[in-house]
């Protein structure tokens, strides 16, 4: 282990002791996130934290804060700050357990419906409860969104997998994202968590889920953390499961949509905002190998791309798109592995 991380640590438990004014008697590695946050489950007098580790030259932990007080205010079940240290970069938070979704849906499939029923319901709380607080988040912009899509060209196509555009592909690559963003843009705005998925939601007996990793949160399109959650890049759920699942929750929100926002443009929404969030998710996935030496997360890519070939598939405006992941994404994909 690096001798910084080292020093960190050290740091983290001297702050837990004196500054958070808690007595240590154990601190082990709860887990690592895709981010340069580190978090350690902090063990005293019998009760259980977490201490979050964000170097603050690369993290910054405000709106963490900021935004798991919102959550706390709806009522949702999110960790709470008992202490922190912006400065240094140390959270002290309440521990809401270490069973993720995905380790339930892997391990007891049967339970699928009550979690994903909970994920739904605690969904529609932030987007109703939430319109107190979404004019303060940052908006998910046509820059924002593009940014998103321009990870999968740039890291996956070129980096990883060393495919080069014409300059007809390019074209056709900004005709492809322009469509994607006007349909994010035409739908309601919501609080979207942004990272809503079976990694960052714990299965708990009391509150489930409990939300994590919500600090990224943007005042945007309706269906971006349903998706997020039914279409996971890191589980599968049979399509028309996830179809039963959306239509339920557009069951859900309906009565605060516009009249003109039907199923059917729901479910549009819905399907096209996957194939945003999926190559933004690919793309993701080839940099954290990359740049951050996190190679686990490339197993995880063909899952992803899979989702946008099944909708690409399906629209003409989409059919550039489909043709790249599937004749040349893929292929390319196998000789990279």
């Amino acid at each position: 282990m690096p001798e910084e991380t080292d020093t960190r640590r050290d740091e983290l438990l001297h702050w837990l002791r004196f500054g958070a004014g808690i007595a240590v008697d154990e601190l082990t590695t709860a887990s690592a996130d895709a981010s340069f946050r580190r978090y350690f489950r902090v063990h005293s007098a019998g009760q259980r934290y977490i201490a979050m580790d964000a170097p603050p030259a690369l993290e910054d932990s405000e709106p963490f804060v900021r935004i798991a007080a919102w959550l706390a205010e709806i009522g949702l079940n999110s960790p709470r700050v008992l202490a922190q240290d912006l400065k240094c970069g140390y959270l002290l938070l309440t521990d809401l357990g270490d069973r993720q979704f995905l380790h339930t849906l892997n391990s007891a499939p049967q339970r699928a419906g009550d979690l994903y029923r909970d994920a739904m319901s605690a969904l529609d709380t932030l987007q109703d409860k939430g319109v107190s607080y979404q004019q303060r988040l940052p908006v998910f912009n046509s820059s924002l969104l593009g940014d998103e899509m321009a990870l999968f060209r740039d890291w996956l196509c070129a980096t990883h997998l060393q495919l080069s555009f014409t300059a007809d592909d390019e074209d056709r690559w900004n005709d492809t994202c322009h469509f994607l963003i006007e349909s994010a843009l035409a739908q309601p705005r919501v609080f979207v968590h942004r990272d809503y998925h079976s990694r960052n939601l714990m299965h708990c007996e009391q509150g489930n889920p409990g939300m994590l990793d919500f600090q990224d949160a943007v005042n945007g399109p309706l269906t971006y953390d349903l998706v997020s959650l039914l279409k996971d890049c890191y589980v599968r759920r049979p399509a028309a499961e996830v179809e039963q699942h959306a239509i339920s929750f557009y069951g859900l929100v309906r009565e605060r949509l516009p009249t003109a926002f039907d199923e059917v443009a729901f479910m549009r929404a819905f399907e096209l905002m996957g194939v945003q969030r999926h190559l933004k998710a690919a793309g993701i996935f080839a940099r954290l190998n990359h740049r951050d030496q996190k190679a686990a997360y490339l197993a995880d890519i063909p899952l992803t791309l899979s989702y946008i070939t099944e909708v690409a598939g399906r629209y003409a405006e989409l059919g550039f798109l489909h043709e790249l992941v599937r004749d040349r994404c893929l292929p390319a994909l196998q000789v990279a592995a």
